[in-house]
């Protein structure tokens, strides 16, 4: 049985990817923050379906608590990363603070989280790493400069990672969702005005949901999609051509 590496699994996006690969017969390592209620429920569903789930806690805001979980991460053949912090505000008011810990939450720690996966899977000559970008790296929110920043230099490292792993047999590619209904997007598409505005900027006309996400990476994980590496897929509605 195959091992996938879930990061960001308690919720959204995370967790539709979670019980996918699950269904898919991968033996599932969820990841979140804490073990909050949220990912032992995932846990606990994925279990009462026949699959095989575990449970890792890191904050990746944290570099060193990003180096404890390199153990578990080591032995996975299948690495998604979906983990990612978010702050919407004026691009004059962002502090250094906040900018060093999106960056470490959404670049940094994905770079070292694949340089403790890739030897596994150099080994076995066969691996799977998705990083989860998004449809801002083409269409950047004007109150999110560095969560768009972040997320196209994750793209940009998956691509280059591409070319390099190729010969081992490990594929790497990007899935960019467009907006997606979580609970990251309730509080703003909560406002009519602006939900008609972002709806009406999609050419499908609607929201996606966290399963939409979830059959491309079941593809890309799969050996149907051993042929498919470098590419960055926008999941989005058409959002990002508009």
């Amino acid at each position: 049985m195959k091992t996938a590496f879930v990061t960001g699994s308690s919720r959204g996006i995370g967790r539709a990817i979670a019980l996918r690969l699950a269904k898919d017969g991968f033996k599932v390592i969820l990841h979140g923050i804490t073990k909050s209620n949220h990912i032992k429920v995932l846990k606990d569903t994925i279990e009462k379906n026949g699959g095989t789930a575990e449970i890792v806690t890191a904050n990746f805001c944290d570099l060193e608590s990003t180096r404890s979980i390199f153990g578990a991460v080591s032995d996975a053949d299948v690495l998604v990363l979906n983990a990612s912090l978010q702050y919407r505000t004026p691009w004059q008011q962002i502090t250094t603070e906040a900018c060093y810990e999106q960056l470490n939450c959404n670049f940094v720690s994905s770079m070292l989280l694949i340089q403790a996966a890739v030897p596994h899977m150099k080994e076995a000559g066969w691996g799977r790493i998705i990083t989860i970008g998004s449809v801002q790296e083409a269409k950047p929110h004007p109150d999110m400069l560095v969560y768009s920043a972040s997320k196209a230099a994750q793209t940009n490292m998956a691509l280059s990672l591409s070319r390099q792993l190729a010969k081992d047999g490990i594929t790497v590619n990007n899935v960019a969702p467009g907006v997606i209904c979580t609970d990251r997007n309730v509080e703003a598409l909560s406002d009519p005005v602006y939900a008609k505005q972002v709806a009406d900027s999609i050419p499908v006309g609607f929201y996606g949901e966290p399963e939409d996400c979830a059959g491309i990476v079941s593809l890309l994980c799969s050996d149907e999609g051993r042929y498919i590496t470098g590419q960055s897929i926008y999941v989005d509605g058409g959002k990002s051509i508009q």
